[in-house]
């Protein structure tokens, strides 16, 4: 039997993919999403949306597609990992991403450029439909490829930009937006997403718990807990969810009935604290 059904819940509630029915809306991400609806719906062009390691970016995607993926006049794209190395290749890909068929048996870039620009001209244009291209860890990206989805962002309307183009990534992403001049004119919103306060971390914990289909009138962590938990994970949602995994595993290993102050004090003495720079750094190499 799993530790969580020991705990009396029916899944995990702290697993660190990035499951958008565990999606907590703090009012950071409530605000991304909204901004990022509002920009999708105007066609506004590009939205870049940063964040620390930790910070939800990722669950935040999955939480976007999930709200678009069904809606009729919407088409939505993710790419998760854009490491090209030319520009053939990340056409190729986008080729790929948006289900085209080449009709050249040997394509050009000018051929693939081509076809894009067709597919989003008859999907934007003639069908009356939004593209929505999402791409994670925008950090990967080198300058040739920030060309690419430049001119991707040229094709457009009297009236609209025909592609809706999300970046998500690490704040290392910045500088290089910066410097690249004919892209950063073309950001509609730039948000940058922070950890969660106190309240929040206490929230999340709430929530995530009872997602995973708690229903006892017993509280798992009690509430000098929360402030321990917050003080160690400066409020970064993923360190949140696997500093609290290893607290519920710890409370059924010795038999406890919830997690206090004293259970997060000692993981955090024994392998938080003394491990949380390696940590970090296997966090940075996994996501």
């Amino acid at each position: 039997m799993s530790y969580y059904k020991v705990l009396g819940l029916q899944k995990e509630p702290f697993s660190t993919s990035p499951d958008p029915a565990f999606f907590f809306e703090s009012i950071e991400h409530k605000t991304a999403l909204t901004n990022i609806l509002i920009e999708i719906r105007l066609k506004r062009g590009l939205s870049v949306i940063l964040g620390d390691v930790g910070t939800g970016k990722t669950t935040l995607s999955r939480k976007l597609f999930q709200m678009l993926e069904n809606r009729e006049n919407i088409d939505f794209f993710m790419i998760l990992d854009p490491t090209y190395e030319t520009e053939f290749l990340f056409l190729m890909s986008l080729v790929k991403t948006f289900g085209l068929e080449l009709n050249v048996k040997d394509p050009t870039i000018l051929d693939l450029r081509e076809e894009i620009k067709s597919f989003l001209f008859q999907k934007g244009f003639n069908e009356k439909r939004t593209v929505v291209l999402l791409i994670d860890e925008v950090q990967k990206l080198n300058s040739m490829s920030l060309e690419v989805l430049r001119i991707l962002l040229n094709y457009e309307t009297n009236e609209f930009k025909l592609l809706q183009l999300v970046l998500l990534g690490q704040m290392e992403f910045l500088p290089q937006l910066i410097e690249t001049k004919n892209l950063v004119d073309r950001v509609s919103l730039k948000y940058t997403l922070g950890p969660l306060n106190e309240e929040e971390t206490r929230q999340m914990i709430e929530f995530r718990i009872a997602r995973a289909g708690y229903q006892s009138g017993e509280k798992l962590f009690s509430d000098k807990s929360f402030r321990e938990i917050h003080k160690y994970t400066k409020g970064y949602p993923r360190r949140i969810s696997m500093l609290c995994h290893k607290a519920l595993k710890k409370i059924v290993m010795e038999n406890n009935l919830f997690v206090d102050e004293k259970t997060i004090q000692n993981i955090i003495n024994s392998e938080v604290k003394l491990g949380w720079q390696k940590e970090d750094q296997l966090l940075k190499n996994n996501y």
